[in-house]
């Protein structure tokens, strides 16, 4: 028989208050003051100086930048209409504020040091700022430049990047008819830049698209996050491990199905990450010379199935955030012999014109844990054979001329003040060794199974992850799309089968809009890999009575589909008026048509009920911005952050948006301490009334006592009382008896 279990006399009720009470006495997580890190490594620095990754008089220099803090870069999104304009109001308004924030913050005197534009990066579109990310976020003086980088960042108009993270996609140089495939995508900043980029050709539709993929499935919905504030129709997110990726297909011009490849490929690989120890100082405990020796493998396979995945001519970047020779030279030195002169390391550094950098090292040392380097593999005991392999080692130096190792990009912290980082640029020269005769093999193949009946479709395979709802492509003849179409006036060159719900049954409640060859991509490969996020939101339910259509303009995907919309739904609006209705916070009080100007009446007056776009066009600014119009009403359809950004270009006044954490926090603990005084307050009074009704109460039950004392006292009284009767009583009957016995005595004596 089993042991008793001893009976668990504790309330747990009262152990749970006893526990939330200790809970609320202790201060915050967030409040607690971390200890900082020693930013020291002893192993770390033996290695990379053995390494020689920097010249021997640098390395103070370079030790010095390593443990400061990183400063803070953005980038303007440079496919957006209005980024000229928003360049204006940053030189102009946001590095102002930035002086005077600055000055106010370091408190002594200090001169505050300049913006500094990146110049390697095109049209002055990237900016670093000498403070840090703590800095920004948890001092006082610097809450609007924090409001500006945080209200930006979210309506998709700049991008908060470390510098060295946007080397990689500048280098491989996409172009609007591009396939591009980003392997290890998520976090989703250098896609969002491989967006931008198939966007730089101007107003039309690309023709190509960007396919951003991660193996994990929740970090997919980060990438999903980053790409949505672009909102690019040429966008797909997939979730699949890269060092296997599916070969997907694609049906050509003549309708022959064909294995799909990519013009360019970027290749940020899983790294040890020790690039970034200015902004994750925890690297600095965790540094171990075993992550990249772990990691050397992975990386290897995924820049080779990335060559394989390579159209002949197209560009392949290999980039990590490491320093460490044997995630980076060693892996292309190993990828190079296995392909031979297919793939070649190209020189890009006239890609970069202003950017200080070291050539790629062709001479490193394998070492084991304990910083014991080896020259050969030979010399490596048997011990570490499984850590230390033999493609880890450099070329001989013979062979050091043909790999081309120098022309690899090595950034070092101390050279412009950034992350370190490692970039490569590869072209395939011609196809891969292995591919040749696997194509004869797969077109053999082909021919024999046109030859034979079609086999069953095999059951999908088990992904890990949520379950994604399906992409339901329209098919030309669905009756919301008929509607859709007489009320916006859309024109004959929109493709209506490029429109895609996520639901199957019931009312559709967004319609996306998708580029048609990633509609080609999906419809072929949905058994294939498993798809995440497609197309971008362009219109949506909007059911109110007596209107003509059910579905009104999504301000994400009005600037995909608003070259298809004829002239009746949009309204060119002035300045003043435009203001007014970004200025508008009560969605249940819109402005009324009369309050406008006569020139946007008499334009309203021809406008029917419903969605429209509002056309905005003056001062070299274009914007066009979802409107709704009422029966007596017009509003701008936008959210937020995007109503913030519109205002601060049209020169408009944003200071109500302007949220001061820190006061509010003030605020919030002035509150809790007055209502915690009020509460103390109110117990207090309550204690004293719960005294005073004590007292009260003892009063009376020394009354009810005294009252109850009394009439024992009565009762003692009538029993004594009724005693001295009954005494009384005895002594009468025993004086009768007296004189009844003197009375016998008598007749008695008469008697004798």
């Amino acid at each position: 028989m089993g042991k008793r279990r001893g009976n668990n006399k504790q309330n747990p009720f009262a152990k749970k208050k006893r526990d939330l009470r200790e809970k609320e006495s202790e201060p915050a997580r967030r409040e607690k003051p971390y200890d900082d890190i020693v930013r020291a490594n002893e192993s770390f620095e033996t290695y990379y100086k053995h390494q020689n990754i920097c010249k021997p008089e640098e390395w103070d220099e370079f030790m010095g930048k390593l443990r400061a803090n990183l400063p803070v870069t953005f980038r303007i999104t440079g496919s957006k209409s209005q980024a000229r304009a928003l360049l204006k109001i940053i030189k102009d308004t946001f590095f102002s504020e930035y002086y005077r924030a600055v000055a106010e913050f370091r408190e002594n005197g200090e001169d505050v040091p300049e913006p500094q534009c990146l110049g390697w990066y095109p049209n002055e579109f990237a900016w670093q700022l000498d403070l840090s990310r703590k800095d920004i976020r948890r001092s006082e003086p610097l809450y609007k430049l924090h409001n500006f980088l945080i209200a930006e960042t979210s309506s998709g108009n700049i991008s908060r990047q470390e510098a060295v993270s946007m080397i990689p996609p500048l280098v491989l140089g996409v172009e609007p008819q591009h396939k591009v495939l980003d392997m290890c995508a998520a976090p989703g900043s250098k896609t969002a830049q491989l967006i931008e980029a198939l966007h730089a050709g101007g107003e039309n539709l690309p023709t190509g698209f960007v396919m951003a993929n991660d193996i994990d499935n929740n970090r997919c919905y980060m990438l999903v996050h980053q790409a949505k504030r672009l909102s690019s129709p040429c966008c797909v997110v997939t979730n699949a491990d890269s060092s296997n990726f599916p070969n997907l297909k694609l049906k050509t011009e003549s309708g022959e199905m064909q294995t799909l490849k990519y013009d360019r490929i970027l290749c940020d690989v899983p790294c040890s990450g020790d690039g970034t120890m200015r902004k994750n100082p925890d690297i600095w405990t965790k540094w171990n010379l075993q992550h990249a020796c772990n990691l050397h493998g992975l990386q290897y396979r995924i820049v080779r199935r990335g060559a394989e995945l390579l159209e002949v001519g197209g560009k392949l970047v290999y980039s990590t955030c490491s320093l460490n020779p044997i995630e980076n030279e060693a892996v292309l030195h190993y990828l190079l012999t296995q392909t031979g002169d297919a793939m070649e390391i190209v020189d890009a550094s006239h890609l970069l014109p202003s950017l200080k950098h070291n050539p790629g090292i062709t001479y490193w040392e394998p070492a084991t844990k304990d910083m014991k380097f080896y020259k050969t593999f030979d010399e490596v005991p048997q011990m570490y054979h499984t850590i230390i392999r033999p493609q880890m080692f450099p070329p001989a130096p013979e062979d050091v001329a043909k790999f081309n190792l120098e022309k690899c990009i090595r950034v070092m912290p101390h050279q412009q003040n950034t992350g370190g980082f490692f970039i490569a640029l590869l072209e395939k020269k011609k196809p891969l060794p292995w591919e040749t005769s696997e194509a004869e093999t797969t077109k053999e193949a082909d021919a024999k199974k046109q030859d034979d009946e079609e086999p069953a479709r095999k059951k999908p395979r088990y992904r890990r992850g949520f379950k994604e709802d399906p992409f339901v492509f329209f098919d030309g003849q669905e009756d919301i799309f008929d509607s859709i179409k007489d009320f916006y006036k859309l024109n004959d060159a929109f493709e209506p089968k490029n429109l895609l719900t996520r639901c199957k049954e019931g009312k559709k409640k967004n319609i996306y809009f998708c580029s048609e060859i990633l509609r080609h991509v999906i419809t072929n490969n949905e058994e294939r890999i498993k798809f995440i996020n497609l197309g971008v939101k362009s219109f949506a339910r909007c059911d109110n009575r007596n209107m003509e259509c059910d579905f009104r303009l999504a301000q994400e995907g009005l600037p995909s589909v608003i070259g298809f919309l004829g002239p009746d739904r949009q309204l060119s609006i002035g300045r003043d008026d435009l203001v007014r209705l970004l200025s508008n916070n009560d969605p249940t009080r819109p402005p009324e048509i009369s309050t406008l100007s006569e020139e946007t009446q008499n334009s309203v007056q021809k406008l029917g009920p419903g969605s429209c776009v509002l056309k905005y066009d003056e001062d070299d600014l274009q914007l066009d911005i979802v409107g709704w119009r009422g029966t007596k009403s017009l509003r701008a359809y936008v959210d937020q952050h995007d109503t913030v950004h519109m205002l601060r270009l049209l020169g408009a006044d944003v200071s109500k948006y302007e949220k001061n954490k820190f006061e509010a926090k003030k605020e919030a603990e002035a509150e809790k301490e007055t209502n915690k005084d009020e509460a103390d307050d109110d117990v207090t009074e309550d204690v004293t009334q719960a005294e005073e009704n004590g007292e009260k109460a003892v009063v009376a039950e020394v009354k009810e006592e005294s009252k109850d004392t009394e009439a024992v006292k009565e009762e003692a009284k009538e029993e004594s009382k009724d005693a001295a009767a009954v005494t009384d009583e005895v002594k009468e009957e025993s004086k009768d008896e007296d004189v009844k016995m003197e009375s016998e005595n008598d007749v008695k004596v008469e008697s004798s």
